[in-house]
């Protein structure tokens, strides 16, 4: 299993589904499962801050992942909200949703039966999120914690959002950047920091292929390898 953490616009998302393709590994997107969880949330018209109208959203939604790297579906009462959760609306609340413990508890809960449900299978699974190496999995036989400065970040998400045919303004995606930084790294309930045993790598001045060359090094160097070159769970 490798367990990929970092903050917004480090190229996480990128790596991890590129990563896991390679690998023959199935990919999940933790941070997924809280932007879906902030969308029923806005649509149940509840106050994101509100913890308990929060948590009875959250006990009430029905919400499936999708783990091929391929075609990383995430569902919504049945219905496919990739495309949405990505949204402004989605992107202003989620921190605050993500930080009531309750919220968390739950979803890491299905986070870990995804994940043992994988490691039962050839391929194993690459995870990404905010938390993977210091609460969701905190054994993982490879943790990596990706930074990048914030300008780099921003230039990046405002690129992602305008090939995605989403309204982007540079300017508000780096205070966007900044306000979640301060949010997700301060939160009471599993604040965003690598693990100790975590190797942070930094993106800043690295393309997606010299990340994954990285990335790759470091599967192979702690044998995560089977035989056929695939991640040996």
């Amino acid at each position: 299993m490798v367990a990929l953490d970092g903050p917004s616009g480090t190229g996480k998302s990128t790596v991890s589904r590129r990563l896991a393709s390679a690998l023959g590994a199935i990919y999940l997107d933790t941070g997924a499962m809280y932007r879906a969880i902030t969308l029923a949330v806005l649509r149940a018209g509840a106050d994101p801050s509100d913890s308990g109208a929060v948590i009875r959203v959250a006990n009430g939604a029905e919400l499936t992942m999708g783990t091929d790297p391929e075609q990383p579906a995430v569902l919504l009462g049945g219905a496919d909200v990739s495309q949405e959760i990505r949204g402004p609306e989605v992107t202003g609340a989620v921190s605050a949703v993500s930080a009531v413990a309750e919220v968390r508890e739950l979803l890491v809960r299905q986070q870990r039966e995804l994940i043992d449900k994988a490691l039962q299978e050839p391929g194993g699974i690459v995870v990404e999120g905010r938390d993977i190496g210091t609460v969701v999995v905190p054994d993982a036989k490879l943790k990596v914690f990706l930074t990048a400065d914030a300008h780099a970040r921003a230039q990046r998400r405002a690129t992602q959002d305008l090939a995605e045919g989403r309204v982007s303004d540079l300017q508000q995606t780096h205070a966007d950047v900044q306000r979640r930084d301060k949010l997700d790294s301060t939160r009471k309930v599993a604040p965003l920091r690598p693990a100790e045993d975590a190797v942070e790598l930094d993106t800043t001045h690295l393309g997606v292929q010299e990340v994954l060359e990285q990335l790759h090094k470091l599967v192979e160097s702690r044998g995560l390898l089977d035989g056929s070159g695939r991640e040996d769970r």
